[in-house]
């Protein structure tokens, strides 16, 4: 009898076909890496001249997993990785042997109260409902490491929700922070891919005082805006103090290198209630969904 319901495909799928290529029998020939499955071959994956796949695996992995847990937007937090919660920065302060060390850490420890902000920021972005056709908006979205990154993950779970961490490899192994949603922890060898999976749902973004890592990512995406390659959104500067100190943005406009009006690209914050405020006006009168107060 014929089956009255048409295949949706005539091809074995791919998982199928390699799980019959792992029961071959070894022969001169099936040993040989030149019969691997392309796709199964890890020697010819990380071959140098594969480097466009591997940029597009890069790209659409997280990109299709994203879709799939159905997340519209997010909200970015940028910052350090060496700024933790109070009271361990109490324990760093305790621990200095030597004058230098002991400033430093009280230096972090200053700083530590970004970690609680940037907790609590979290928690107001996670607050914001699925819109109608049930898409997550300002998911909250951190490089999964620890400090500033743990507190937004933090965020999120204290709310009872799912939160992302986009982990980068480096030599020194970095590992998700605990409050990452697992099926949302992704990892990557690209910077230029990590950095363009931040941006892609962003509609907002935190920067928390931090070192190389973050001067890249939120210098970046002033530049994006600022030669209109993305559409504005709030970039919210927590801790005006400390990037005045850091970089003098005024100068940049006293020698010409920037207009004026660069300067209006980015806010400064100093507290969770004030970024989400920020955030509020901006998407005033849009339909976002946004829990903002009256």
């Amino acid at each position: 009898m014929t089956d009255p319901v048409p295949h949706k495909r005539v091809f074995h799928p791919a998982r199928e076909e390699a799980e019959t290529a792992a029961q071959q029998t070894e022969s001169p020939q099936t040993v040989s890496p030149a019969y691997r499955l392309a796709f199964q071959d890890l020697d010819f994956l990380l071959r140098e001249d594969l480097r466009p796949v591997r940029f597009q695996l890069e790209l659409l992995k997280p990109e299709l997993l994203l879709e799939e847990a159905r997340i519209a937007s997010t909200f970015v937090f940028y910052g350090s990785a060496r700024i933790p919660e109070r009271a361990k920065a109490d324990a760093l302060v305790e621990a200095a042997s030597t004058d230098h060390q002991r400033r430093i850490a009280e230096r972090l420890r200053d700083k530590s109260r970004y970690y609680d902000e940037a907790r609590k920021l979290a928690r107001l972005a996670s607050r914001v409902e699925p819109d109608a056709d049930g898409r997550r908006q300002f998911v909250v979205c951190s490089g999964g490491g620890p400090s500033i990154m743990e507190a937004a993950n933090r965020g999120a779970a204290d709310e009872g929700r799912e939160s992302i961490g986009l982990n980068i490899i480096l030599p020194h192994e970095q590992l998700p922070n605990d409050y990452v949603t697992p099926d949302l922890s992704f990892r990557f060898h690209y910077f230029a891919l990590r950095k363009m999976h931040f941006l892609l749902r962003a509609r907002a973004v935190a920067v928390f005082p931090g070192g190389f890592g973050t001067f890249d990512e939120s210098f970046e995406l002033l530049t994006l805006i600022q030669t209109k390659k993305i559409k504005p959104l709030p970039i919210l500067f927590f801790g005006r103090e400390f990037w005045e100190r850091v970089v003098d943005f005024q100068a940049l406009v006293d020698e010409g290198v920037i207009a004026p009006n660069d300067l209006d690209l980015f806010q400064y914050c100093e507290t969770a209630e004030e970024a989400w405020a920020c955030v509020c006006r901006h998407y005033a009168g849009t339909d976002h969904g946004l829990d903002c107060p009256d």
